[in-house]
Parts: C-alpha cells; structure tokens; sequence
C-alpha cells in the first residue's frame, strides 16, 4: 500500500469543526492525506462568531511540532492562526530547524470576512519577516494580501499585480484568493517566480456555508504537495475539492456554515463476515 502523504497542521482550533485545525485534519484526511497537528489556540464559535480564545504557549507550540515531526515526520507543513509575534517566531525557528526542507503552505489567517483584523500589527510584521520566507506558497485572500502589501483595504489594486508584489517577501509562490472580489465568477490568482500568473476561474457558488474555505484551500494544498504533486496541480485539485465541498454544504447552523469535508469518503458498509 502506498504510505499516505504526513501533513503537520499549525493552527487553532475550532469548536464549530468548520474551520481552523479541524476543517483543516478532515481535508487532509478526504483527500488520501494523513494529519498531524500543533495546536496554537482553542476557540469557542459556532456559525454565528467567536465566543471566546484560550491561546497556547508559544513554546508549547514549538514542543508540539518537535514531538510530531521527531517521530512521524512529515512531507509538508501548513500553518493557520498564528495569533502573536511570539507563537509566529516560536513556529519559524521549529521550522527552521528540523523541517526546512518541508513544503509550506501558509494561510496567513489576519483579516474576517468582516474586514476586522485577527492579529497585531507587530505580528503582522513578523509574519512578513520570519514566516512569508520560508513558504512555498502563501494563501491570502485580497485583505490579508493588501495588508502584507501595505495596501490600504478599500485600495483598488488588479490581483495579478498584488500577487506578483507579494512573492518579493520571498516566498516561492502565492496563491491570491478571489472570493472577496465581485462578479459571477471567482477568479483566484497563481504567482510564481519567473513565471507569468496563473489565472484559476470558477462558478461563485450563492451560499452562506463558505465557513472555514480559506483553511480548506491551503491544507488541501498541503496534501498535494505532500503527495510530490507540482504547485499547480496541488492547487487545481485542491479548488476542484473545495468547490465540489461548498455545492454539497450540509446547511448547519444559523451563520455562516460549514462545507462537507467529507463529500470525497462514501458511507461505510460492513462485509459479509462482519454482519
């Protein structure tokens, strides 16, 4: 049997299970992966928001991706919620030194649906300095990647354009989320070194279950990547799995809901002997 790609996830959790750690596990999971984990902060949410974070210590953190990767190892890393200087710093340095050579993929998960920010300002510099280097991809979507450009948010910049400003905080790629702008279709955005972008088009699908799609997309890139998959397949397949989980929306909850992870894993049936 072909061992099944190790993908260590670096993130919160969420209580919900649409989003963070858990949309991020059951991703890796759907698509043939097997999900490791540190966890940086516990939340208690639900559809409608955020009731409360308990953070983790930050050198809790770093002894949680040494444990993991010491004994299981890992073919790629993910990051999510990094919610301060000191977790991002925490992160990078265990990166750094026992997992540089893994593929990255970091969600830099810093501005809401809202327009709200998740993180502050110093951790935000932090992430450019220390985190974005080391990634192979980064995932914004268009806040997330106006505020790592120093664009101001109601800033009206072609996302071609801001994804090729970005890869000069030197990452390897970026991959520009379109789910903000308007219009019929979602047009995301694959920037490369050297390379010209990459333009990724789907249907916008009307829903309020699109909880957790950003976590989705970037772990899901993961396992691809993790598989040995070239950048651009990884994300093809990813989009085709995410699209395919917002269509089949379970409908949970009064907010904005979850997708189905699962859509991928047909019911599980019994054999003969075991009825």
């Amino acid at each position: 049997m072909t061992q099944p790609a190790r993908i260590l996830l670096v993130a919160g959790s969420d209580s919900g299970g649409g989003a963070g750690l858990q949309a991020d596990i059951k991703s890796v999971m759907a698509l043939g992966g097997f999900a490791t984990c540190a966890v940086t902060a516990l939340t208690a949410q639900n559809t409608l928001g955020v009731q409360g974070v308990s953070p983790v210590e930050p050198a809790f953190i770093g002894e949680q991706m040494v444990s993991v990767l010491d004994d299981i190892g890992a073919d790629a890393a993910k990051t999510g919620m990094l919610p301060s200087s000191e977790v991002i710093e925490a992160v990078a340095a265990r990166l750094e030194a026992i997992a540089s050579a893994l593929p990255l993929v970091v969600d830099p998960v810093m501005v809401a649906q809202s327009g709200d920010r998740l993180i502050e300002e110093a951790a935000e510099a932090t992430l450019r300095q220390r985190l974005l280097p080391l990634a192979t991809v980064v995932t914004p979507n268009i806040p997330e990647a106006k505020v790592l450009a120093g664009r101001p948010l109601g800033a009206d910049e072609p996302p071609g354009n801001l994804a090729n400003e970005l890869l000069g905080l030197g990452c390897e790629a970026v991959l520009l989320k379109g789910g903000h702008a308007a219009g019929e279709e979602v047009v995301d955005v694959l920037a490369r070194r050297g390379q010209d972008p990459l333009y990724l088009r789907y249907p916008r699908i009307a829903t309020r279950s699109n909880h957790g799609t950003g976590c989705t997309l970037a772990s899901a890139t993961a396992t691809g990547l993790g598989e040995g998959r070239a950048l651009d397949d990884a994300v093809r397949r990813a989009r085709a799995y995410l699209q395919r989980a917002m269509e089949k929306a379970p409908g949970f909850g009064a907010g904005g809901g979850p997708i189905h992870h699962g859509h991928t894993v047909g019911p599980f049936e019994l054999g003969p002997s075991e009825r």
